[in-house]
């Protein structure tokens, strides 16, 4: 099992919820959202092999955290992985696009510079902004955590390559379903975004993926041996070049 997008750090016990992905061999990718909380969430991957963690700016956090970027420059040799990022076009957060798009620009240039990354992308109500951006530099490998744009933006993030991160709440949504049912079944990967994805009300773990697991076995046909299956070889395809 996986979870391509996770706030482990963010979890009121993150020490138990570490320990249990070790004792159930699940692949977890441990974003960050600010660089100064690199060092406490990448220590609860230290006994934790299959716990990946990602260096971070979230676009909502970027007006007030830019500072960071030197340190995340500093930091960025230290993983193949860098999220959460990306850019939020959200009312609340749109006084500062022009801060946001600079820290963007930094981060992506800077993965590239490092001989490319893994991405974890946010992109609420700015998808066009994004693939825009990402179209700019090419060494990194973009996944579209929550993808929540429209058809067309889906179909132009499919065309330039992208792999898309879906999970409990998305697929539970009548749009973010229609949308997981357009993305090619090789492109998708399966996240919670605990603890703030919810399904049926009650906050995600990772382990709860199995969840994601079953909805996209059903839509694609397959029983739950064959969907998971098909998602690690996504996993395998999406990194191998970047590990």
């Amino acid at each position: 099992m996986m979870d391509m997008h996770c706030h482990l750090d963010l979890y009121t016990n993150p020490q138990y919820v570490a320990k249990r992905c070790k004792d159930e061999n699940i692949y977890v990718l441990s974003v960050t959202t600010t660089p100064k909380a690199w060092y406490g969430t990448s220590s609860l991957a230290k006994d934790c092999p299959r716990i990946r963690t990602a260096l971070g700016l979230h676009p909502q956090l970027a007006h007030e955290r830019w500072q960071e970027l030197e340190l995340f420059d500093a930091l960025l040799n230290q993983t193949r992985y860098v999220g959460e990022i990306g850019l939020d076009g959200g009312k609340e957060f749109k006084t500062h696009w022009e801060t946001q798009l600079k820290v963007f620009r930094h981060i992506l240039r800077s993965s590239a510079k490092s001989g490319g990354k893994i991405l974890s992308i946010h992109s609420k109500m700015s998808a066009n902004a994004v693939l825009d951006e990402l179209s700019q530099v090419n060494d990194n490998l973009p996944i579209l955590h929550w993808f929540s744009g429209t058809k067309q933006q889906l179909k132009r993030a499919i065309e330039m390559g992208c792999y898309f991160s879906v999970g409990p709440a998305m697929l539970s949504s009548k749009k973010g379903y229609e949308l997981v049912q357009i993305m090619p079944i090789e492109k998708i990967l399966v996240e919670t975004d605990g603890p703030f994805g919810n399904f049926k009300t009650q906050a995600l773990f990772p382990w709860n993926a199995n969840i994601a697991i079953a909805i996209l076995a059903d839509m694609w046909g397959m029983n739950i041996s064959e969907a998971e299956s098909m998602l690690r070889q996504n996993l395998f395809r999406s990194i191998s070049k970047y590990i």
